[in-house]
């Protein structure tokens, strides 16, 4: 998602290398680049699953879910603290902190979002993980390969973000069946494209760090970006295509 401090100077998403001439080595690096986003997203999603999965199996997670106490809020709120603090202090953080930060976020995520293995099946879990998996790729190689600029539809897909939560905040209190289904369904399409919109975002920002010291932390930073929109197009699928236990 596009949350965080942007390096570049106002233009578009879609831009062409600063020298205006695409070499061999800007094809390498670029591709690099792209590379170590995956990696850390890839890394970051696997942490969280394995974390999740050890903590539900433990009886921890059935222990402070299902029982009354203030450490399930902390543990439920811990991912956004951590999200505030490398949107908004990216740029006082050194590229080994923001590291440690991506690390420990992937952690307490996979300790909140152990609760899924408290609702669905292992097997429904499993298969949408794969199925969500399957389009997060598509929609990636899709927003890296297009000619089109998408960056059209940023300030569209964030505004839809605000209003899913919004929407999911009240739905909290009428507790409606149909109205949850509806937000899972607006929520898969979101995430969806916001996938394709940050992937070619975060691509089009190596024009402007290869070299410099934000390097590590646009990387850190992109690989957050996808996290949170795999993660959140995972969870809103399982609606859809998990079975209770």
């Amino acid at each position: 998602m596009a949350n965080w401090s942007d390096p570049r100077p106002a233009a578009s998403a879609f831009t062409a290398p600063r020298t205006g001439v695409r070499t061999e080595a800007y094809d390498a690096g670029l591709r690099r680049y792209m590379l170590s986003v995956y990696n850390y997203m890839a890394s970051g999603v696997l942490l969280t699953g394995i974390v999740a999965l050890l903590f539900a199996q433990s009886g921890m997670a059935a222990q402070v879910f299902l029982q009354p106490g203030l450490l399930k809020y902390a543990i439920m709120f811990a991912p956004l603290a951590f999200i505030l603090v490398l949107s908004f202090g990216i740029h006082r953080l050194s590229t080994g902190a923001a590291q440690a930060a991506f690390w420990a976020f992937a952690t307490v995520m996979g300790l909140s979002m152990s609760t899924i293995f408290l609702v669905y099946t292992g097997p429904s879990i499993a298969f949408t993980f794969f199925a969500a998996a399957s389009a997060f790729l598509a929609l990636s190689l899709y927003g890296y390969t297009t000619k089109r600029d998408l960056s059209g539809f940023g300030t569209f897909l964030i505004m839809g973000v605000v209003g899913l939560l919004v929407a999911s905040l009240l739905n909290l209190f009428f507790q409606s069946g149909p109205f949850a289904l509806v937000i899972s369904g607006v929520g898969v399409l979101l995430f969806a494209g916001l996938t394709a919109y940050d992937t070619q975002r975060i691509k089009s920002m190596y024009d402007y760090v290869q070299g410099t010291d934000m390097m590590g932390k646009v990387v850190i930073m992109g690989a957050l970006s996808l996290y949170l929109d795999f993660v959140n197009m995972f969870q809103f699928l399982l609606s859809f295509l998990g079975n209770r236990e």
